[in-house]
Parts: C-alpha cells; structure tokens; sequence
C-alpha cells in the first residue's frame, strides 16, 4: 500500500472504522470484472476436506475467496490515485482433539490445498495441549451445494473507470461552482466471491457486492482562515452501481430543507447542498450548551447505535475475550437474566443478516450458518446477544445466529456485528409532526466525530449538520455541538419514532475489529428519533 493511499484512506479511518491493508494483487480494471472459474472451487474444496479427515480432524470448512477491491480518489479537477485490487487464497479451519487450528494459502492447487488443511489440523493439535475445555460447536445440517448473490442490477466492477471518474469530476465541479472553496470524493467498489465447504455437507458459492461514495465539502473565510466543511449524506449500501441512478422516488425533503435518499442516492445534488451548507456553517452561532430535546435523523442515530447497541452485545466483548477497538461491554449476562431495561417501551433493536439493500446481506455466514433475522432488546428490555456456532451454548441456544465473518481467505473467521437496527414506531408520525412537537430542541443530520469509553456506557457523537428547534419550527443552523450520553439513560429518553415511511439504512463500510484486526461493513436503520433532555456541550469552548 502506497503512502499516498494510505493518506487517502486514512481520513475516513474515524475511531472504529478501519480502513483495510491492500495486501492483493495490483490488477488492470478490467479484471475486475471477470469471475472466478468456477470448476476450481469444488475439487480445491474437496482436497482440503478429505485432508484434514485423513489427519485426524473431526470438523473442517474449506473458504476459497476471490475479493476485489476497487478505490477511486479525487479532489477538485483531478484524479488522485485509483486502487484495482484482487486477493486470491483458501483458509482452511479445523477441529481436532477439541481445538481449534487455521492454515491457508495463497496457491490454489488441491495439492496446496489439502497441505493446509493439514497444517491446520497439526495447529489445533498443538492447541489442544493449552485448552482447557473442548469446541463445543452448534449443530448445522448440510444443506449441499446452493448459491446466494446480492439482488443487483448492475455490477459496480463492470462500469467503466471512464464512467465513474466522469462522475467524481462532474460532482466535484458542481460543488465547486455552488461554492465549496475545496473538494474531494471517493468511490469504494468491493465485491467477494466467496465459496464455503464444510464436512457438514455444505457447498455454498456467495457473490456478494457493496458501493460507498464519500465525499468532504470545505468553505473557507478567506478573511479569518476560519473554515467549516460537510460530508455527504450517503449511505455506504449492499447494492451495485444502481444506487447512484438518482431515482427521485428514493428522495425525501426534510424540514430545515435537508434531503435524504434511501435506496437511491443524488450525488451531485447533495454535494451542491454540502458546499452552500458548508458555506452557510461559517456564520451560524455557536450553540448555547444545555439540555435539549434531539431530534436525530438515520444519517446520525446509526453511529449511535452501531456504537452504543451493536458492538455492546457482541457476546465475545461481553465475556472479555474481545477488548480491541474501544473495550468490552456494560451489557453483561446478568443484566440478560435480569430482565435489564435497555430503553424506554418503544425501543426495539433486531439483528437482521437477510435485510434487503445491507452492508451486511448475506445468504450464508462464513461458517455456512443460513442467516436470520432475530431481537437483541425487544419492548426496551434485553433479550439477546450475537453469538457464533462455538458461542451460542454460553446462553443456552442450540443454534448459531449466523454472524461469523472473516474480511480474506487468509484471515480465520470470527463473532462479527450483523445489522443492528432500530424498529419503526408503530403509530403514524412524520419528521414533520415530530419536529413540530419540540419546543426547544436539535435536529441532527450526518455523522461526525465521537467518543467512547471502554465499556460501551460513556459516548459523545458530533453531526454534520445540526438545526436549532424553537416552538415546533426549525430556526437555522448551528455549530459547535455534540450530545453526551449514557448508554442505557439515552435509549430510556427516547419518547418517539417515526414510522416504517421514514425508515432509511446508515452504515460503516469499514468497522474494525480483532487482533490482527480485520474489518467488515454492516449497515444499521431507523426512522427519525426524539430524544428528551439530551445534555449538549459546545465543542468551541475555551476552557483555558
């Protein structure tokens, strides 16, 4: 990975977001768009199963992984680097004498293959000596040779690089013309061709497709030096290139007159909206520090409940075993069988791995678990956790939540964050209505920079774009401010939710987690949400 890249990458890197170590193959664009020859996959997968039985393993899952990565920089008039990238291997994990064992390789012969899954089997052997209890795995039945691929309509890695640089420059022209002072947006193209074997008797082939399409607007007072900038409102999807089609029944004005997309995203539109709010953020007042009402749209609660609800109830974080990024969890397993209140009455948080147009869609986890959708906090009280086939019997489950992932054939699978979203009100209510009912508040868009501590309870969260509310009707931006929140205390305020109309995805394309860490993109949705008497702090104040 160049340095440049690395720069590039790095400025979307915020807290928990890890940006992935390019450590493919450097490849012309066009191979891309070529897929991966299918009679390999079976006979590979094969070798590494009859392998690791002979050895002596009584569990194998062979993952023979094509993983394309596609990055396109930009700023003002220029291109800045662009990124074709193809890794290539098979990771080949075990169970022998009750421990677990990982090889994997980067040479795609059944010879290579079935020496692997015999290294593999010699590790868990040697792991077995330190390990106190067994692997106890859930059960899964074989469901043979089946396949599953993201519902798109038009593959991102097939467009032409022509077509997408075209798109960057013409949007970065706009924003320049409307007023931004400087520039920038990116295009992350990812598509993994996955194929999961099993000595359960699974052969699932997975092709599975994501789009993101960041972009940063800055104005600046050229008298003062004093500048002010607003990233876009897009949401990184499960989709293909049809995301960016515009279609205008996937645009939704907000008051204050912010637009919002759902499965559809206006990217010149919003990037001319980004530089004139950009523009209008240099001479809005500083916010008065209190307590106000919060009227939080998707495009900030899903950080919120990434943070402070998905990464809480990773059942690893809750028993300790996992502490990278940001600690465990408050949310430990007492707290389960005390019924715990999580939140008020009308908050209810599933876990969803099927959800239509997800960062985190997949037919299949990686350990050839079928995915499901399933409640963590339901009517506010704590229901559940997310746990792996080695997991789920540490809460008395006989069934895997399907949510194992691993980010390469190289990297050994592991207890990732699903979907994690927040259930719609069931009465009709409108952003509109729900604003209208705030006599003192602030109305949040975007996200922005946060703060956590390492339990998962303590957070701060900025925004992009936060709008004073007085007497039911929005008076103009301010700046400066963030909410300070207790886990629990915060989701207890909730007092409304807009309904299913409202319901859009948020998501981070790039959540990291583990040691070596690895990443993985999840999505989270919601409505519109009120919060009361949420403490604001301004982020201005010189306390010197």
């Amino acid at each position: 990975m160049q340095r440049r890249d690395f720069l590039a990458l790095g400025g979307f890197g915020m807290g928990s977001l890890l940006v992935p170590s390019l450590l493919g193959r450097a490849v012309a664009a066009e191979v891309l768009a070529t897929p991966m020859d299918a009679a390999l996959k079976k006979p590979l997968a094969d070798a590494g199963l009859e392998a690791a039985r002979s050895s002596g393993a009584s569990y194998c899952d062979v993952r023979v992984g094509r993983y394309l990565r596609q990055y396109v920089m930009t700023r003002e008039d220029r291109v800045e680097n662009v990124v074709n990238e193809e890794s290539l291997g098979a990771g080949i994990r075990v169970i022998a004498n009750g421990a677990w064992g990982f090889a994997a390789t980067n040479v795609l012969t059944t010879q290579a293959v079935a020496d692997a899954a015999r290294r593999a089997t010699a590790i868990a052997r040697a792991n077995a000596r330190l390990q106190e209890e067994p692997v106890q795995l859930a059960p899964v039945t074989g469901v043979g040779e089946v396949a599953w691929r993201t519902p798109i309509r038009r593959n991102g890695m097939e467009v032409p690089l022509e077509e997408k640089v075209d798109l960057l420059l013409g949007v970065n022209a706009a924003a320049m013309a409307a007023g931004a002072d400087f520039f920038s947006s990116r295009m992350f193209v990812i598509n993994e061709q996955k194929y999961f074997a099993s000595t359960d008797g699974s052969y699932i082939d997975q092709d599975v497709h994501r789009i993101w399409v960041p972009f940063t607007a800055t104005a600046v007072d050229k008298a003062s030096g004093k500048f002010r900038t607003r990233d876009g409102l897009s949401a990184p999807m499960g989709m293909g290139y049809e995301y960016l089609d515009a279609d205008p029944s996937q645009r939704f004005e907000m008051p204050g007159g912010v637009v919002a997309y759902g499965r559809s995203y206006d990217m010149r539109e919003d990037a001319v909206a980004a530089a004139r709010q950009a523009r209008e953020k240099l001479s809005a007042r500083s916010v008065e520090p209190g307590r106000y009402d919060l009227v939080v749209d998707p495009s900030n609660l899903f950080l919120t409940i990434h943070e402070n609800v998905g990464h809480p109830l990773e059942l690893d974080r809750v028993l300790g075993y996992e502490a990278n990024y940001a600690g465990t969890s408050f949310a430990t397993l007492d707290k389960r069988e005390s019924g715990y209140r999580y939140g008020s009455d009308i908050v209810s948080f599933f876990a969803d791995k099927t959800q239509p147009g997800s960062l985190g869609a997949v037919g299949y986890d990686d350990e050839g678990v079928k995915t499901k959708q399933w409640d963590l906090v339901r009517d506010g009280i704590l229901v559940d956790y997310q746990a792996t086939r080695d997991q789920v019997h540490m809460l008395g489950k006989t069934e895997s939540d399907g949510c194992s992932y691993a980010d390469s054939w190289s990297s050994i699978q592991f207890q990732r964050m699903p979907n994690v979203s927040l259930e719609a009100g069931k009465t009709p209510l409108s952003v509109k209505d729900m604003v209208s009912g705030v006599e003192r508040g602030l109305y949040v868009h975007g996200r922005g920079s946060y703060s956590i501590d390492q339990q998962r309870y303590n957070a701060q969260f900025g925004g992009q774009l936060f709008y004073e509310i007085r007497n039911g009707e929005i008076a103009g931006l301010v700046e400066d401010a963030a909410y300070q929140i207790r886990t629990p205390e915060f989701w207890n305020a909730c007092s409304a939710i807009c309904d299913e109309r409202d319901f859009r995805l948020g998501g981070s394309f790039f959540d990291g987690k583990g040691q070596p860490g690895q990443v993985s993109a999840v999505s989270h949705g919601s409505a519109t949400t009120r919060f009361d008497g949420i403490n604001i702090i301004n982020t201005a104040r010189n306390l010197g």
